[in-house]
């Protein structure tokens, strides 16, 4: 049952049956950062990984969310995680992503809020997200919102020159 996440949006809880429209909005997502990329192998992350513990929630406009055929603008995806310094169990963001059309409108930090108080109502102590360091719009937002670099995900290309 959808419910109003801010003016004129509304949030609703999805399912494993989205699989296919949440394979659609990662591709999107990491094609907004790497346009030339062929992400075709996140089907295998979203069957591996989307289940009843993993929540999925998407957003629609006010006016369209009445009708079950709208596509949503924008939605989040959340796992589990290990912290490995304390080893406490916390909300991990798998994907937030909101369509480029309603970008700046506050979708990703009303998004961030609905996640926050998710979580804490769970009694996780933590959020943890991976962000592209050319994500500039994203590391913005999260900043805004008082997240921190923890560590840092290095990356060694094996690739052999010919």
């Amino acid at each position: 049952m959808p419910h109003s996440l801010l003016p004129g949006y509304n949030i609703r809880p999805g399912s494993t049956a989205d699989r296919s429209l949440l394979v659609k909005f990662m591709q999107e997502s990491y094609q907004d950062n790497f346009p030339q990329q062929d992400f075709s192998h996140l089907v295998q992350t979203v069957e591996q990984y989307l289940s009843r513990d993993t929540p999925l929630w998407w957003v629609s406009e006010d006016e369209v969310a009445k009708s079950s055929s709208s596509p949503p603008i924008a939605c989040l995806w959340v796992g589990n995680a290990r912290d490995q310094v304390g080893g406490s169990r916390h909300a991990h963001i798998f994907l937030l992503y909101v369509v480029p059309a309603h970008r700046r409108r506050g979708i990703g930090t009303a998004l961030m809020r609905h996640v926050e108080n998710w979580a804490k109502e769970r009694g996780d102590r933590q959020i943890g997200l991976q962000v592209f360091q050319s994500n500039q719009a994203a590391l913005y937002l999260y900043h805004q919102l008082g997240y921190q670099t923890q560590s840092l995900w290095m990356v060694k290309s094996l690739h052999q020159e010919t």
